[in-house]
């Protein structure tokens, strides 16, 4: 249960005007926090139509629902944490200031996971980036005419590879994976086996992308995936 004499400020950020004027992601952000205050409704709402990259200064409601935190002894709250911030540096200012802030999708998150799932996020946002303008790049090269759907439409194939590279980065950017990666960085170095890895994941609540529990497979292919051994 929450505790009803705790006030919230919610922090709510959109990438684009488009999302931002239809409500694309924002109706979801919502339900997410109205969902973790068991229905309450925060002290006042804030939203930002920004990119993740901008810095602080860039970004006016932020420093606005920081403030109103400040002034009402309120805490900040944000349904995901990539909805704060993607970049390390940033994210580690903000949690270092005196201001208590609360991600909805992860709670129970100390500072010190957090920086470690802000770095993943910030490292693949930056490989999709990179293979993406590698990918274009390359497709240049061969002579592909870019942006002819065509393309896609004859190659039934490459349409099913596509959709299976598109379903391997949804898992690599998956929460619960996140997650658990982070806890996974510390039983490697203690150099547990794949077995003893699932079991204690497993005891301290943590699940796959899917909501499962984890098995030594899982286990495997999480430390494959991240390459953490």
């Amino acid at each position: 249960m929450k505790d009803n004499t705790t006030k919230y400020v919610a922090y709510l950020r959109v990438s684009t005007q488009k999302q931002g004027y239809s409500g694309l992601g924002l109706e979801a952000q919502k339900e997410i926090i109205q969902s973790h205050l068991h229905n309450a409704a925060p002290i006042a709402e804030y939203i930002e139509v920004e990119s993740g990259r901008k810095t602080d200064k860039e970004r006016p409601q932020l420093r606005s629902a920081l403030e109103h935190c400040r002034k009402e002894g309120a805490t900040l709250i944000v349904a995901k944490l990539d909805r704060l911030a993607r970049n390390v540096s940033f994210l580690s200012s903000l949690l270092e200031n005196d201001v208590e802030i609360v991600f909805c999708d992860f709670p129970q998150a100390n500072k010190m996971v957090l920086h470690i799932l802000a770095a993943i996020s910030q490292y693949e946002a930056e490989l999709i980036a990179t293979r993406t303008k590698q990918a274009l790049a390359a497709k240049k090269a061969r002579g592909t005419k870019l942006g002819n759907p065509e393309h896609l439409l004859n190659k039934h194939s490459e349409a099913v590879a596509n959709s299976n590279r598109t379903n391997r980065e949804k898992a690599r950017i998956n929460p619960n994976n996140k997650r658990a990666v982070a806890f996974l960085k510390v039983l490697v170095s203690q150099e547990y086996t794949y077995n003893q890895m699932a079991e204690t994941l497993n005891r301290e609540g943590f699940v796959t992308s899917q909501g499962f529990q984890f098995t030594p497979s899982t286990v495997y292919k999480l430390i494959k995936r991240y390459n953490l051994r």
